[in-house]
C-alpha cells in the first residue's frame, strides 16, 4: 500500500482528491491536513510514504511545508497538487526537492499515476509543466545553455560509467524497478546506486539530477 497524506485548505477539494485516490486499491490516505502546519505535524505521525501538498493554504503554504517535509521527514515523498503552474512555484518546490508537481486540472489518472511513480522512487510532472520546465533548460542566450551544458558534463564526470548509466535512466524517467530491469539489476542495488549518484551531483532529488542529465547531453 501506498500511505498518502493529502493537504488543502479547502475540504471539498479534499474530499474530491480522496475519492480519486479511493478508486484505487493500492493506494491509502492515512491523514488530511486544512494547512501547511497541520501537514507537517501529520507526517511527522503518520509516516506517510508520500504527501500531496496544495500551494497555497494558511500558517504554512505548501512549498515551505514541503520544503520543511523534506528536511526532517525525508523518507516522506513530498507531490504538489495545485491550481497554480507559475515557473516561480515550480522552480522553488523542485529546488526544495518535491518529487512532483501536478495540475489539478489535469485527468485524474494522471493523479494515481504520478503517486504511483513518487513511490516507486522516480519523479512525475504534470506534462503542462514538463514542457514549461523543458522550455526553461532551452531557453536563454546559446552562451547560457553551453556554460549549463559544461558545468553540468564536469558534474558528471565525477561519475563511474554504471553511474552515468543510472543517472541517463533517471532523466529519462525510469523508476527504480524499471531500471533494475533494464540494467539487469537487483532494486536494492539500484536504489544504491541512484543514492550515490544523488550524492556525488550534490543534488536533493531525481527531478534536479535528470535536469543534469538532460543538460549534460546523457538524455534527449
Amino acid at each position: 500500500m501506498i500511505r498518502v497524506l493529502l493537504a488543502d485548505d479547502e475540504a471539498m477539494v479534499r474530499a474530491g482528491v480522496r475519492a480519486i485516490l479511493a478508486s484505487d486499491d493500492e493506494i491509502d490516505v492515512v491523514a488530511e491536513a486544512g494547512d501547511g502546519a497541520e501537514a507537517v505535524a501529520l507526517v511527522h505521525k503518520h509516516r506517510p510514504d508520500v504527501a500531496v501538498l496544495d500551494i497555497r493554504m494558511p500558517r504554512l503554504d505548501g512549498l515551505a511545508a514541503g520544503a520543511e517535509i523534506r528536511r526532517t521527514a525525508p523518507e516522506t515523498a513530498v507531490v504538489i497538487l495545485t491550481t497554480f503552474s507559475e515557473d516561480a512555484y515550480i522552480a522553488k518546490a523542485l529546488g526544495d526537492g518535491a518529487s512532483g508537481f501536478l495540475l489539478k486540472s489535469g485527468d485524474p489518472r494522471e493523479l494515481i499515476a504520478g503517486l504511483k511513480a513518487v513511490a516507486d522512487g522516480a519523479a512525475y510532472l504534470s506534462p503542462k509543466v514538463a514542457q514549461r520546465v523543458i522550455a526553461e533548460l532551452g531557453g536563454g542566450t546559446g552562451g547560457g545553455r553551453m556554460a549549463r551544458a559544461a558545468e553540468a558534463k564536469e558534474q558528471v564526470g565525477v561519475l563511474t560509467p554504471r553511474e552515468r548509466e543510472v543517472l541517463a535512466l533517471v532523466g529519462a524517467g525510469l523508476s527504480n524497478a524499471e531500471i533494475a530491469a533494464r540494467l539487469f539489476l537487483v532494486e536494492g542495488t539500484v536504489k544504491a546506486y541512484v543514492s550515490a549518484v544523488l550524492t556525488r551531483l550534490d543534488v536533493k532529488n531525481r527531478v534536479q539530477a535528470a535536469i543534469i542529465a538532460y543538460e549534460a547531453g546523457l538524455v534527449s
